[in-house]
C-alpha cells in the first residue's frame, strides 16, 4: 500500500476515535468517571458572590430614595412576574426568555409590578447578543403593559429625575372655592369666679415631681450587669 494510503487510513481512524469520545462524553451527562451520578455540591463547589454590580447598586439607591413607600426588587427572572399561555411548550419559552432577569423591578406594596429598570453599558459598547436580549425583553414587557427604562451605567439619573420618570405628576385638580371665614366675635366676656378657682393658693408650697428621661435602649444594653442566677439554681446550692 502506498504511503499516502496509509496516511489517509490513519486519519480516518483518528476521526473515528474522536467521534466515539465525543459521543461518550455527551451520553455521560452528569455522570462521573466511574459512571455514577455527580454530586451537585462536590462537582460544582459553590461560592457566594455579589448580586448587583456597582452601577446597579447606585441605581438601586436612587430608586429607593426617589420612591419611598414602594418595593424595589433586584435581579428578578421574568418568569416570576409574567404569565404566558401554555398551549405551546412552556419550557421552550423559558429557554428563550423566561430565565432572563430584570435588573431592578419597581412594585407597589402589594408586589404588583409597575416598571422595570435595566442598567446597561453605553450604547455601542455592549455585545450584539446583549443587544438582542434587551430588545427581546423590551418587546415582551411592552406586550405585558409594563414600562421598561434603560439607564446607562455611567450616567444614572438623579433622584428627582428618576421620580418624574417613573411617577409622572398628575394634572392638578381645580381648587375648591374657599369657605367664607367666620366673623370674629368681638364681644367682651367677663369671667366669673368658679368654686374651683384658688386665687389665694400659695404655689411655692406645691410638691415638685422630677421628670426623668427613659433609658436610650429598651433592652438596657448600656448597663453592665452580671448574669443573675435563677431561683432553681439557688435551691441547688
Amino acid at each position: 500500500m502506498p504511503s499516502w494510503g496509509l496516511a489517509a487510513l490513519a486519519a480516518v481512524v483518528v476521526l473515528l476515535l474522536i467521534v466515539v469520545v465525543l459521543r461518550q462524553r455527551s451520553s455521560a451527562g452528569g455522570k462521573g468517571a466511574d459512571g455514577g451520578r455527580l454530586d451537585t455540591v462536590a462537582a460544582w463547589p459553590p461560592t457566594a458572590t455579589r448580586i448587583l454590580t456597582t452601577a446597579e447598586r447606585s441605581a438601586y439607591g436612587t430608586l429607593v430614595n426617589a420612591l419611598p413607600g414602594y418595593m424595589i426588587l433586584a435581579q428578578v427572572p421574568l418568569a416570576r412576574f409574567l404569565r404566558v399561555p401554555t398551549r405551546y411548550s412552556y419550557s421552550e419559552w423559558l429557554r428563550r426568555l423566561g430565565t432572563q432577569c430584570a435588573d431592578l423591578v419597581v412594585c407597589d406594596m402589594a408586589s404588583e409590578v409597575l416598571a422595570v429598570v435595566n442598567v446597561q453599558a453605553p450604547a455601542g459598547s455592549e455585545s450584539e447578543r446583549a443587544r438582542k436580549r434587551l430588545n427581546r425583553m423590551a418587546r415582551v414587557l411592552k406586550a405585558a403593559g409594563i414600562p421598561m427604562h434603560v439607564w446607562t451605567d455611567n450616567a444614572l439619573p438623579s433622584v428627582e429625575t428618576a421620580r418624574e420618570m417613573l411617577l409622572p405628576k398628575k394634572a392638578a385638580a381645580p381648587a375648591a372655592p374657599a369657605a367664607p371665614s367666620p366673623v370674629a366675635d368681638t364681644r367682651v366676656r367677663t369671667s366669673r369666679p368658679t368654686p374651683f378657682d384658688e386665687s389665694q393658693r400659695d404655689s411655692t408650697q406645691d410638691e415638685l415631681i422630677e421628670v426623668r428621661e427613659p433609658p436610650p435602649s429598651t433592652w438596657f444594653d448600656e448597663f453592665n450587669s452580671g448574669p443573675a442566677p435563677l431561683p432553681g439554681d439557688r435551691n441547688k446550692r
